[in-house]
């Protein structure tokens, strides 16, 4: 059977090490997921380890190439495939929890890991293929220098897990990068105790300037003088845990420095 021709446009690089493909699949481990999306399964690599899955697996593909190809190799799952672009498929329509895998395209996988915040309702767990800096960046603590917005956003709704690291060699073609598997796991209790859309416009103001500290990168808030000099704003964005960014949350939303 002819081979998918990989698409630039569409980042693709496809995982050729079926070992792998195995050991990233049995690391998708929630036994509470009711729908399984596999995001961009090219040539089924992937797929060829999720189609015994006891769970309702469903595979999202935009290239129609690899969607014929798919339909030739693995017909079993034909009426599973939904040729869409993920970033604007409604994951309401699935049974939740659900459960997201891939070999993600990485001229997306910033906007993927977006999407899996905004429906953070309803995806339980993901594990997927990143460049390497993405994923390293998705699992950082407070203090790294990849520690940033996707560390505290990713990290204050999940777990985030660094898995294994591959090599360009591990691809066809092979990426200019190297890469990183992660899983994230939703945390029991994803109520964060502030106001989200205040936490969300913080962190992410917090890190736009992330060489200043707190007090200056945070001077469009236009804080109180009694607020900003409280000594959680003398510090930089990098040095806050994902506690410490609803801290300061509480303290700009209420106006007050707790005791």
């Amino acid at each position: 059977m002819k081979r998918v021709k990989p698409k630039k446009y569409l980042g693709q690089h496809f995982l050729n090490d079926s070992n792998i493909s195995k050991k990233i699949v049995q690391n998708l481990i929630s036994n509470k997921l009711k729908s399984i999306l596999e995001i961009g399964p090219g040539m089924g690599i992937l797929t060829q380890h999720l189609i015994n899955s006891k769970t309702e697996t469903f595979f999202v593909e935009i290239d129609k190439e690899s969607i014929i190809y798919l339909n030739k190799v693995f017909p079993e799952i034909q009426n599973s495939i939904i040729n869409e672009d993920f970033l604007k498929l409604k994951l309401n329509k699935f049974e939740t929890p659900i459960g997201l895998i891939g070999n993600f395209p990485y001229n997306i996988s910033s906007q993927i890991l977006f999407k899996l915040i905004e429906n953070r309702d309803k995806v339980e767990e993901l594990v997927g293929m990143f460049q390497l800096e993405v994923a390293q960046r998705v699992c950082a603590p407070p203090g790294s220098k990849t520690y940033g917005i996707l560390s505290v956003l990713i990290q204050a709704f999940y777990s985030a897990e660094f898995l294994f690291s591959l090599s360009p060699n591990h691809f066809n073609p092979p990426p200019k990068v190297n890469s990183g598997v992660i899983r994230l796991t939703k945390k029991s209790n994803i109520d964060i105790g502030c106001d989200e859309e205040l936490f969300f416009k913080i962190v992410k103001t917090s890190f736009q300037q992330r060489r200043k500290t707190l007090r200056n990168s945070l001077k469009s808030f236009n804080l109180p003088n009694n607020i900003k000099e409280g000594a959680i704003f003398e510090k930089r964005p990098e040095a806050l845990s994902v506690d410490d960014f609803i801290l300061l949350t509480k303290i700009i939303a209420d106006g007050t420095i707790p005791a």
